[in-house]
């Protein structure tokens, strides 16, 4: 894979075994309830981290948090090379700044533009948030589109799409900011079930090539096959967390197991 390839992980300067996320003791509440409970995450460089647990457990709120989506009340976030973001002193505008700027999320609603068409969309962030050139923004996304087999539809709006295309659309999007982070949140679930399969292609390549993600989702099986590790959250805390093998596997948690069981029995 080239440098200049546009599905490349963007590099880091930093030591290569740093870890290139790492979050400690988040917390997290919505008017009087707590949900997370002093979150720690560590998020090696090149790896996939999926987070599973049933709904409500916070998961959502981890991922928007280390995208500054969400402010918490306590806990911080370091990128490997950057500063760290302490949320028990109110984040300035820059410091959250520049946790977008290290990470992209993709979204479990798309949160397309409907109004503009699947290359105005892709070019967006680039054009009017980074000051990249619309040219060269214009190149990456049409390489990038043709990457995800989407190449055709560059001039078609997000009605004209089905949902699978409208999701690899988003995760262009995300790719096309050319982050250091990619963030899932379950990126399937509002798909109908045969359009599945061809954004978790996608995301199986990114996997492949290196990116580093941290992914929402119910999907198991796949987890077990592109995770690197595991991280099962109920209740705004990380009750476990380790290797497929072990987590899906061999859980030691009562609770792992009893989330399992009710999973992969239904």
């Amino acid at each position: 894979m080239s440098p200049t390839d546009p599905l490349a992980p963007e590099p880091v300067d930093a030591p290569i075994e740093a870890p290139l996320l790492t979050a400690r003791g988040i917390r997290k509440s919505f008017g009087d309830v707590e949900v997370l409970k002093s979150i720690d995450l560590t998020v090696p460089r090149g790896n996939v981290v999926a987070l599973i647990g049933p709904s409500g457990s916070g998961k959502t709120t981890v991922l928007r948090s280390l995208n500054g989506l969400e402010v918490p009340e306590a806990g911080t976030v370091e990128f490997s090379g950057g500063d760290v973001v302490d949320f028990a002193q109110a984040p300035s505008k820059r410091q959250l700044a520049s946790l977008r700027d290290r990470s992209a999320m993709v979204f479990q609603q798309f949160n397309l533009f409907p109004h503009r068409t699947v290359l105005e969309n892709v070019i967006e962030g680039p054009v009017q948030v980074q000051k990249r050139p619309k040219a060269e923004a214009i190149a990456d996304a049409r390489a990038l589109l043709e990457r995800v087999g989407l190449g055709a539809k560059a001039d078609a709006y997000p009605f004209e799409l089905s949902g699978g295309q409208q999701q690899r659309v988003g995760i262009v999007r995300a790719l096309a900011l050319k982050p250091q982070l990619l963030l899932f949140d379950e990126p399937t679930s509002a798909l109908d079930p045969e359009l599945v399969g061809d954004v978790l292609d996608v995301i199986r390549e990114l996997a492949a090539e290196g990116w580093t993600m941290v992914l929402v989702t119910h999907e198991l099986t796949f987890a077990s096959h592109v995770a690197d590790t595991i991280v099962f959250m109920d209740g705004g805390v990380v009750v476990e967390s380790g290797p497929p093998s072990e987590v899906l596997q061999n859980p030691r948690e009562a609770r792992t197991k009893q989330f399992l069981h009710r999973l992969l029995d239904r």
